[in-house]
């Protein structure tokens, strides 16, 4: 659980940029919600400008968990995170598979159309950590020194994604495919098909594989293809739109108000950086329905809590089949795009949508905080476990303060002779020393910083607060 936590964490760099992208994708859908750019130049110039960063979301989290879950943090290490995602899904593109098998590109598994995706891009950076952490020190004979140390690790990343590669060429096909004949075997099940889809269309986002699903239930594969019969007016009114309109009342409503739930229950020293990152993914599921900087934020570091907000798009979209209140979207299941299709004449009833968000909001927020604080979620803002009894969030030291404050803080853990490792997260610093009682608590304290946790026989945390991650950098500095 602690490993799948700290690729949480490593998330969260990467993740922090989702919510802008996402609102600037939603305003120009408003402003152009037809031609998608094509008769808006201003629309056009938004929705690229956010496409870059979501539809590269797998790239970003292979470089972020690659980094984050490196021991020390090394930019060679998002290097090879890098070099393992463009390894694996180029040798099971389409067209290189297609190469391999010695057959038409058009004839190649459709699960290799969809190998980019974000479970692939945190497998990636999962890898290319594990080979920074075992090569980065390693030293070669003489004749290859070049190749030591950091600069084997992309190498060695590389090869170890040709032998992922070849196992994914086989697992890969057979994992979607098997999700596609599941969902059309669900298809005919009415409204308890559609909760069904809603449960598994969570349930695999961090994998990507939703998509598998959504091809079934959304498009022509199996004769459904709800979202462009909705769109078109081809279709059973009330019936027609019934795999879209459950998930408005999750992401309009249930969402936002989990995440309120996530920033009450956040500790007090954190609240604030929380809510940065909590408000801005909130609105962004709201006005455009990307959910994915809110999702990801959480699905990691409390994987249970994630089941729970599965199981209640499944309820929800069940609920809204049952009753045929229906509503579309083109971008997704946000503001945007229930204003646009409540209009439409296959619209059947789409403000019991809204009626049915607010109860779901209610739902979504006393669950949410009931077992965030039951069990001790580790959601944002709470994913320390050691308690941390803090004076102030705000900035301990400016200016030169920052180098005297880290020198200090140095020393005070006893300096070259005694520290093995440095890291933070937002508020503090993570270390590891060789000898704790060769730590100096008072000379630390002195420095004015709020807090120090023991967490370990070797671990130690200085809360400094906002501004920690530049006493970390001046402490690396003074250590290099």
């Amino acid at each position: 659980m602690k490993y799948i936590q700290n690729i949480g964490r490593s998330l969260m760099l990467p993740v922090a940029v989702l919510p802008a992208a996402a609102i600037l994708m939603g305003i120009g859908y408003w402003i152009d919600p037809t031609g998608w750019g094509e008769g808006n130049v201003i629309a056009a110039f938004l929705i690229k400008a956010g496409g870059s960063i979501i539809d590269n979301m797998a790239i970003l989290f292979a470089v972020g968990v690659a980094l984050g879950m490196s021991k020390d943090k090394d930019g060679s290490a998002a290097l090879s995170g890098l070099v393992a995602y463009l390894v694996v899904t180029t040798l099971l593109s389409t067209n290189t598979v297609a190469l391999l098998q010695g057959v038409d590109p058009e004839t190649v598994n459709a699960a290799f159309g969809k190998i980019g995706n974000q479970f692939i891009g945190i497998l990636s950076g999962i890898i290319a950590s594990i080979m920074y952490n075992r090569f980065s020190q390693v030293k070669l004979p003489a004749a290859l020194a070049f190749f030591s140390g950091k600069r084997l690790v992309p190498i060695m990343t590389a090869a170890s994604m040709l032998f992922v590669s070849a196992l994914l060429f086989f697992a890969w096909p057979v994992i979607y495919t098997g999700l596609v004949s599941f969902g059309k075997s669900i298809s005919d099940m009415g409204a308890f098909g559609a909760g069904i889809y809603g449960f598994f269309n969570r349930l695999l986002i961090p994998t990507g594989l939703h998509h598998a699903l959504n091809s079934v239930f959304w498009f022509d594969v199996a004769g459904i293809n709800d979202i462009a019969n909705f769109w078109s007016g081809e279709g059973t009114k009330g019936v027609t739109g019934m795999y879209q309109a459950g998930f408005f009342p999750v992401m309009m409503f249930g969402l936002p108000a989990a995440a309120l739930a996530m920033y009450h229950t956040a500790k007090t020293s954190r609240r604030k950086t929380a809510a940065s990152l909590l408000l801005a993914a909130a609105f962004a599921s709201f006005f455009t329905g990307v959910t994915e900087p809110l999702e990801f934020s959480f699905m990691f570091l409390a994987p249970a809590l994630y089941v729970v907000h599965a199981a209640l798009t499944g309820l929800s979209l069940a609920i809204a089949a049952t009753f045929q209140w229906t509503a579309g979207f083109g971008f997704s299941a946000g503001f945007v795009d229930f204003v646009l299709s409540a209009r439409l004449p296959l619209a059947n009833l789409p403000f019991m949508l809204l009626v049915q968000g607010l109860v779901f909001g209610v739902i979504y927020y006393v669950l949410f905080r009931f077992l965030i604080v039951k069990f001790d979620l580790k959601t944002p803002g709470r994913e320390d476990d050691a308690e941390v009894t803090t004076s102030s969030d705000q900035p301990t030291s400016k200016g030169d303060d920052i180098s005297v404050m880290a020198s200090e803080i140095y020393a005070g853990l006893g300096g070259d002779d005694n520290v093995v490792s440095v890291d933070n997260c937002v508020t503090r610093l993570r270390l590891e020393v060789n000898d704790m009682s060769s730590v100096d608590q008072q000379r630390i304290k002195n420095t004015g910083v709020p807090g120090i946790n023991i967490v370990g026989k070797n671990s130690i945390q200085v809360i400094v607060g906002t501004q920690v991650q530049f006493v970390a950098d001046e402490i690396n500095r003074i250590r290099k």
